[in-house]
């Protein structure tokens, strides 16, 4: 089965691959059929995650598949949420992971409470009017760390602690990570929608 994936982040693409090899799923970026970036105008995961599939799914007549995903900061009153992907530009920096980080450690300097969470909300759709979107949701729980450790994964995987292991998102292998993570997480809810419900 083809999905079209709403979104051009390699990152994800890389990751959800991975995850859903077991479902003889192919994803294709929807950039690789001409789809645009769809707009993101909700405050929720699973609102931008549905208008995402939505729009890539109209485009190419195909099954779609969207994540969004965020970081929610207790300290922050769970925010940046939907708006992770651009945190950095609030506070005049450039869009893009490193800044992020950046960003996140100079607002939380000083701050006790370092809480936060990592959100995946994956929506799939047999075609863009399917009334009966699969939803699933992922979430890990962890500390924000004082500074950037380890060279895997992406966005705020350097930052991300995990008290049960020691190490942040951005030390474990891609296999531990997949296995632990908001989007494996969520993945894992989404196969076994998939398998119930389309296959």
């Amino acid at each position: 089965m083809k999905l079209v994936l709403a979104s051009n982040n390699a990152g994800k693409l890389a990751e959800l691959q991975q995850l859903f090899a077991e479902l003889a799923v192919t994803l294709v970026p929807q950039s690789a059929l001409g789809v645009s970036e769809a707009e993101e105008p909700f405050r929720t995961f699973v609102e931008n995650a549905l208008t995402k599939a939505r729009h890539a799914s109209a485009a190419t007549g195909l099954p779609a598949i969207a994540d969004d995903a965020g970081l929610c900061v207790d300290a922050f009153g769970g925010l940046p949420g939907v708006d992770t992907a651009y945190y950095a530009t609030q506070f005049g920096y450039a869009k893009g992971d490193a800044n992020n980080v950046k960003a996140l450690l100079e607002q939380l300097d000083g701050v006790a409470n370092r809480r936060a969470a990592l959100v995946s909300t994956l929506v799939a759709l047999r075609s863009h009017d399917d009334p009966e979107p699969l939803i699933a949701v992922g979430r890990v729980v962890g500390e924000i760390a004082p500074a950037p450790i380890g060279d895997n994964g992406f966005g705020f995987d350097p930052v991300m602690y995990l008290p049960s292991f020691g190490k942040t998102f951005a030390q474990l292998t891609p296999e531990v990570k997949n296995a632990n993570s908001h989007r494996g997480r969520a993945a894992q809810a989404m196969l076994v929608l998939m398998r119930e419900r389309w296959f």
